[in-house]
């Protein structure tokens, strides 16, 4: 993943992350304001149709946004995200996100994730974050 410090803080929030890990996502790369993402359709995850449910895509490429955008550090969360679903994932596909920043700007971000089945594109993701700001303290009233 490049040098020992690039990346940390995404590589932080990916090992914090339960749904990714329990799905077997694994970060392949992070860097600032980029992120890979790699994860296995399994029978688990097909719908009715027996292709990857949306819902799955949609984590992959989510997670891949959250990694990309917790790269700099700062606590930052999804103000929205909308995705596209350009062909159908079957079970043994291995998919890979490539999340990367484009615009960043006080304490929001644009960022667009590409999901692809070799060189097929599977989805296009694009995601707003935003920085909360820090918590203000509050004198305490009740004495």
């Amino acid at each position: 993943m490049g040098d020992a410090g690039e990346g940390a803080a995404a590589r932080a929030y990916f090992a914090g992350d339960r749904v990714a890990g329990g799905l077997g996502m694994e970060l392949v790369s992070a860097g600032p304001g980029r992120a890979v993402v790699r994860m296995a359709v399994t029978a688990a995850m097909l719908n009715g149709h027996g292709t990857a449910h949306g819902g799955h895509l949609f984590l992959l490429a989510d997670t891949a946004f959250a990694c990309a955008c917790n790269s700099h550090g700062p606590l930052t969360v999804a103000a929205g995200a909308a995705i596209e679903f350009l062909a159908p994932a079957r079970e043994g596909d291995v998919l890979v996100a490539e999340a990367e920043e484009r615009h960043r700007a006080g304490r929001g971000g644009l960022y667009d994730v590409r999901v692809r089945r070799g060189a097929t594109v599977v989805a296009e993701f694009r995601g707003r974050a935003r920085t909360p700001r820090p918590p203000t303290s509050t004198p305490d009233i009740t004495s």
